[in-house]
C-alpha cells in the first residue's frame, strides 16, 4: 500500500507565519508539521510517500525530507500549480498509484494520536471502496459531518448548522483506484474547488464507504492556537482526548 500527503494550500488562517514559509513546514514541536505524516504512514507500514505540495518552499521540502532515506521511507514529489482543492490535489497522484492499488491519504496539517497501522489492514481486506476515519468533536458545525443510519455511513455534509452526529470527517482518507474516475466525475463548487466531500459522498451513496472512529486526540493544525496545542501535546507524548482545538 502507498501512501500520499497533500500539503497545498495557502494556509491563510496562519498567515503572517505563512508569509514566509508553507505552513507543512511550520515547526510543531521538535520537527516541522509535514514530518508527522511521514511518521504516521511509516509506522503503518507504509514506504512508498508522495507528497503534494505548492510551489512556495518547495526547495525546503527536499532539503529536509530529501529522498526520504534519513526517514526509512521513498518520498516523491508532485507539484500542485493553484488551488484547485484536495480532490484536484488527490488527482496529481495518478501515475504514482496504479489500477489495482489501495493507497492512503492524509491532509498534511492534521495531527494525531492513534497508530493507523491496524485502519489501512482493515482497509487492504475491503473489496473496493473507500475508508474514512472519524473523530468525536464538541462542535462538528466547523467540520464535514456523517450521517449515519444501521453504522454506515450514507451522507457527508459540510459545515451543517444543525449537524445529525457528533463525529467529523478528519483528513485522514483511504482508496482505491476508482477514485480517479469520480474525481473526473465531480464538478467544482461554489468556490471553484473540487471538493473531497463530493469524492466521499459518490462513495457513500454507493454504500461503499467504511469508517472507523479515532480515540486519540487530532487536531486540524491550520490556527495559531490549534498548532500551539497540536505541538503541546505531542511534546508530552499524549493528549486529552476529545478536546477541540479552538
Amino acid at each position: 500500500m502507498k501512501g500520499i500527503i497533500l500539503a497545498g494550500g495557502t494556509g491563510t488562517r496562519l498567515y503572517p507565519l505563512t508569509k514566509i514559509v508553507n505552513k507543512h513546514l511550520l515547526p510543531v514541536w521538535k520537527y516541522p508539521m509535514i514530518y508527522y505524516g511521514v511518521e504516521k504512514l511509516k509506522e503503518a507500514g507504509i514506504e512508498d510517500i508522495l507528497i503534494v505540495m505548492g510551489k512556495q518552499s518547495a526547495g525546503l521540502y527536499t532539503e529536509f525530507l530529501g529522498g526520504g532515506k534519513e526517514w526509512g521511507v521513498r518520498l516523491t514529489y508532485r507539484i500542485q500549480e493553484e488551488a484547485g482543492g484536495i480532490a484536484e490535489a488527490l488527482n496529481l497522484a495518478k501515475g504514482f498509484v496504479y489500477p489495482g492499488d489501495k493507497f492512503v491519504v492524509l491532509l498534511g496539517d492534521n495531527l494525531f494520536e492513534d497508530s493507523i497501522k491496524e485502519f489501512a489492514a482493515d482497509f487492504a481486506k475491503q473489496e473496493e471502496g473507500a475508508k474514512v476515519l472519524l473523530k468525536e468533536v464538541a462542535d462538528p458545525r466547523r467540520y464535514g459531518v456523517p450521517i449515519l443510519l444501521e453504522d454506515k455511513i450514507i451522507w457527508i455534509e459540510e459545515k451543517p448548522t444543525v449537524p445529525k452526529s457528533n463525529y467529523c470527517v478528519t483528513g485522514i482518507y483511504m482508496y482505491d483506484f476508482g477514485v480517479f474516475d469520480i474525481i473526473q466525475q465531480i464538478k467544482p463548487s461554489s468556490r471553484g474547488e473540487l471538493e473531497i466531500t463530493d469524492v466521499n459522498n459518490v462513495y457513500a451513496a454507493s454504500s461503499r464507504l467504511s469508517y472507523n472512529l479515532l480515540k486519540g486526540w487530532w487536531t486540524d493544525a491550520g490556527t495559531h492556537a490549534s498548532l500551539l496545542e497540536a505541538g503541546s501535546r505531542l511534546a508530552k507524548g499524549k493528549g486529552d482526548q476529545g478536546k477541540k482545538d479552538e
